[in-house]
């Protein structure tokens, strides 16, 4: 009972922390003179290491497998290894919330260190009261109907039953999660900011900045996440894919596509000193839609591999999303009129009009997204009938979505502010275009076909090519002003134009692997060889495994007479647990091999595989997919990550809403003009 003991006071002195310190902060900016010293700083230790007891005991509650904890008896067994014990902590519902609210406690830490000089500030102080009441609803769930702690009240089960299947057959699953934790909870900072420039009516300074800087991170890690959640989904579930526009996947990319927005947009604000209610809008919308995907994988509205079982936290949580929608709406409309951005946008053709496009793009198709994950809950909600949107209504929209964000990747680097002539706009996008062009040509002299694909491929190209522009001629000034040609790699900028390399590799991965899939279930029988789309493939037998954590029964594939590859029907957790399959990949540089075992002909098999007529005793069906470049999006992943983490390195910046002036915009013309010969 220890652990519970201990899980319980660290849970109830984080919870009564927080709200402590909520108090404080807000008494202390409300409260005239006399309570300017109250500051919710002094409980943070409360909040910190309570949230931390209380992880310290579930883990080693699951690490010792205690299973008079119900949580422990339900997600973990004696056999599940020490990894998987270790992630048992979000493995299941209430173990999530748990992490969920731990990390908001760091971020929490991280807030006060980061506004330690400047913690007297009224948008400081109401921030932070805005982060502590986030916090202490996050605990207060666990006080609740969410309580990890509980104890078993009949007998101690002697085994316990273990993990999900799923999740304990890749060690993704130790850190997928924990990314997109940290990417969803780092939306609550700008949250909080945005509300506390709202209440004081502050937009003037470099607070946008302050978002920005915490949009980064988050948008960076959250980024990594959902990649590295495509590829768990790839090497566990063995359909040969990455992307189902499974609902709780659209959860994810919901908050991703309304950070992007604001990312580009915030830009114009710094610059311009446009977009100020916008932006705020759009930190508002990320984090609202963070609660909304805490709504859709924590309340059992929806049926997915990905999504938690049923509880009661439904009510709770979608009233906590109308809360944050109607607190932002309304701050917006009492102070939106009153901040707007005293200028506008002076010409279409300027970085301001490519960045207002690709707000309305991002936007646009994250209410695509939204619509088509609610709407099936909606019509049962009302109905009382089910309904699906598959991926042919979000594939129709993302093709062109991709296709246009990758034009204005290519156009918008070389775009001035304010506006820019016809004769400078294309001396610098002629190097992009020719590559663009040539890389179209060269498809369709090798024999591709389709609009889209030789679309997708010159358009890659060209963005490419615009953002090497961009960061060549940065390292080579940064050579010219002696600081070292790496400092042309760090920085806003310059960070992004590698993120938009990471997002240009991960388009060729993607327009790769859909346009030239091939994918075939084949017969075969022991000692056969198959040739299939250029492989051939041998069967080479059967093998058991037989660990305390798994028994498997493997099929031993030989490819192309070179590696061997074992495709399984796997176990966890004893002979009774239930059967999954688990794939093969043979994986290069140019292509990916994707083996299932479907299927098998030697009847009574009790390996968990189908059984299926027309195949020999000795035959079994092998599902087979070949997906060209498919590494390559993964690797994309990483780019996009180390390029987010560049951008937050500090370099030069322009004061927040300096005006560009056109003898600046000249002469940066006119240094460009003169680096060109040597780009070409």
């Amino acid at each position: 009972m220890t652990e519970a003991l201990l899980g319980h006071i660290g849970i109830l002195v984080a919870f009564i922390a927080s709200i402590v310190a909520m108090v404080l902060s807000i008494v202390g900016v409300v409260g005239g003179e006399k309570s300017r010293s109250l500051d919710g700083r002094g409980v943070l230790p409360g909040i910190f290491f309570g949230g931390a007891l209380a992880v310290a005991a579930m883990e080693v509650a699951l690490i010792t497998h205690n299973f008079r904890l119900t949580y422990v008896a339900d997600n973990n067994a004696k056999a599940t290894p020490l990894l998987y014990s270790i992630t048992g902590l979000w493995s299941a519902l209430a173990g999530s919330i748990l992490l969920w609210a731990f990390v908001l406690a760091i971020f929490c830490v991280l807030f006060a260190w980061r506004t330690a000089k400047t913690k007297a500030d009224p948008v400081v102080r109401w921030a932070g009261a805005v982060l502590y009441g986030i916090t202490a609803f996050f605990f207060g769930l666990m006080v609740g109907p969410a309580d990890p702690f509980g104890t078993v009240a009949g007998n101690v089960a002697l085994h316990g039953a273990g993990p999900n299947a799923l999740l304990q057959d890749n060690p993704l699953v130790a850190i997928h999660p924990l990314m997109l934790y940290v990417g969803f909870v780092g939306f609550s900072v700008p949250f909080a900011y945005a509300i506390a420039m709202l209440i004081t009516g502050r937009l003037g300074e470099d607070w946008q900045g302050e978002i920005r800087r915490w949009t980064v991170f988050t948008w960076t890690v959250l980024s990594v996440g959902i990649v590295l959640g495509a590829w768990w989904s790839y090497q566990v579930l063995g359909w040969g894919g990455f992307w189902g526009w499974d609902p709780v996947e659209n959860a994810a990319l919901l908050p991703w596509l309304c950070g992007t927005a604001y990312l580009h947009s915030v830009l114009v604000h710094e610059r311009r000193g446009l977009f100020r209610v916008w932006n705020l809008t759009l930190a508002i919308a990320g984090f609202a839609l963070t609660i909304l995907a805490t709504f859709l994988t924590r309340s059992g509205v929806i049926v997915s591999v990905h999504a938690f079982s049923e509880s009661t936290l439904g009510p709770i949580l979608i009233s906590f999303f109308l809360f944050v929608v109607v607190l932002g709406v309304g701050l917006l409309a009492w102070r939106g009129d009153r901040m707007r951005s005293p200028g506008g946008i002076d010409a279409p053709l300027g970085r301001e009009g490519a960045f207002l496009v690709n707000n309305v793009v991002f936007v646009g198709f994250a209410f695509v997204v939204l619509l088509g994950t609610l709407f099936p809950i909606l019509y049962q909600a009302l109905k009382n009938q089910q309904v699906t949107v598959g991926a042919p209504y979000f594939d129709t929209v993302a093709a062109p979505v991709g296709l246009f964000l990758l034009f204005l990747m290519a156009i918008a680097p070389a775009l001035s502010w304010r506006k820019i002539a016809g004769g400078i706009l294309w001396r610098r996008v002629a190097i992009p275009c020719s590559i663009g062009v040539a890389t179209i040509l060269i498809c369709v002299g090798f024999g591709m076909r389709g609009i889209e694909t030789l679309l997708g491929f010159g358009l890659a190209a060209m963005a490419a090519g615009s953002a090497l522009r961009s960061l060549v001629l940065s390292m080579r000034a940064a050579k010219n002003h002696g600081v070292g040609m790496w400092r042309g790699l760090v920085g806003r900028t310059n960070g992004g134009m590698i993120v938009h390399l990471g997002v240009v590799v991960m388009a060729l991965a993607l327009v790769s692997a859909v346009s030239f899939r091939a994918q075939s279930e084949i017969a075969i029988a022991k000692g056969q060889t198959v040739h299939y789309d250029g492989h051939s493939f041998t069967y080479l037998g059967q093998r058991r495994v037989n660990t305390p954590q798994r028994l498997a029964t493997e099929v031993v594939i030989e490819i192309d007479g070179a590696g061997r590859f074992y495709p399984a029907i796997s176990q966890y957790g004893g002979a009774h647990s239930e059967a999954v399959g688990t794939p093969a990949i043979d994986s290069s540089l140019l292509n990916d091999v994707y083996l299932t075992w479907d299927a098998t002909g030697h009847t009574g098999a009790s390996t968990g595989g189908q059984v299926v007529t027309g195949l020999g005793s000795s035959s079994i069906a092998l599902g087979v997919v070949i997906e060209p470049l498919m590494m390559w999006l993964w690797v994309g992943g990483l780019i996009i990550g180390v390029g987010g983490f560049l951008s937050l390195w500090p370099g030069q910046r322009r004061r927040a809403t300096e005006p560009v002036s056109q003898s600046s915009e000249k002469v940066r013309n006119a240094i460009e003009k003169e680096s060109e010969p040597a780009l070409s």
